[in-house]
């Protein structure tokens, strides 16, 4: 998603600066929306959320021909917090059992999960909690300290050297830490999204949703950075942009995405002028992933 989509929104929006790719908002929503439909990291799972990014750019696109770019204009922006902080919570909520090393249930709500987590209060696992613990502080005081330095990458390797010593010195089978495995080295393999009915119609609600926040999103941030640059931005230019790059994305394994904040606000910073240069970034990401990808096998899961 931070790869081809990045370079087609970059290629065929409005904004110099914009860059788009996996952004916060739209991951915990994906993510929460999917995961009560399939088991995160199942097949099933990755045809939905495929299918998912394929309607989100059709519709995205729709609205783009169809000039209706000022609709961003009537969602506020205490909805788009809201509807966000509540995917938070329950992708929050998702997390608990690899936090405290617990069993939950899948799909389990909010109030089954405290209710389980409660149950299992005598069953924590402390190697677990500690690592994740201790990684969720790097995060945030790195960020709070150092708000230039790349704090989850620091907070990644911190938990991953600490889950690394507990093993080393207690034994993996007694502290209970898994790691992520090893990952695919290489391009994104071409997928094709489900396009049966039965999915398609379960989808729906959802990718019109998904759609309008990622719209919403995405063109807040190019209007934000415009009004530094003094740039116009074309509100239906980067709706079409946008659609674009997700209806790529749908099949080179991408889930929807949307202009990023961070990326963007730093892009303009470093002296962009261009869309070159986000398609430049998702160059260099794609040379990152290829030589560096093989050291996230010992990222332990908590």
């Amino acid at each position: 998603a931070a790869m081809l989509p990045a370079v087609v929104a970059a290629l065929w929006g409005s904004s110099w600066h914009l860059v788009s790719g996996p952004t916060t908002a739209i991951s915990i929503v994906v993510f929460a929306t999917m995961s009560p439909l399939a088991e995160p990291g199942s097949p099933e799972f990755v045809g939905l959320v495929l299918t998912l990014t394929f309607l989100v750019g059709l519709f995205q696109l729709a609205l783009g021909a169809l000039r209706l770019g000022t609709l961003v204009n009537f969602v506020s922006h205490t909805v788009v917090v809201g509807f966000t902080a509540g995917a938070a919570v329950l992708i929050a909520a998702s997390q608990v059992k690899n936090f405290f090393g617990i069993e939950i249930a899948r799909g389990s709500s909010v109030w089954e999960v405290l209710q389980g987590l409660g149950r299992q209060l005598a069953d924590i696992n402390p190697y677990v909690t500690v690592v994740a613990l201790a990684t969720v502080v790097a995060s945030v005081g790195i960020r709070k300290w150092r708000p230039r330095a790349p704090h989850m990458i620091a907070a990644l390797v911190i938990g991953g050297l600490l889950a690394a010593l507990l093993n080393l010195i207690f034994g993996a089978e007694n502290t209970g830490i898994k790691s992520i495995g090893a990952l695919r080295v290489g391009l994104p393999p071409l997928s094709s999204p489900d396009f049966s009915m039965g999915t398609i119609e379960k989808l729906v609600p959802i990718a019109i949703a998904v759609a309008l926040l990622a719209l919403t999103e995405a063109v807040s941030i190019a209007r934000a950075v415009a009004l530094k640059s003094g740039q116009r931005i074309h509100g239906n230019q980067e709706f079409i942009g946008q659609g674009l790059s997700n209806l790529a994305g749908a099949f080179f394994s991408g889930y929807a995405s949307s202009g990023s904040f961070n990326r963007s606000g730093l892009n303009y910073e470093a002296g962009a002028r261009t869309p070159l240069a986000a398609v430049f970034s998702a160059v260099f990401l794609l040379l990152i992933v290829l030589f560096l990808a093989p050291l996230a096998e010992y990222l332990p899961i908590p």
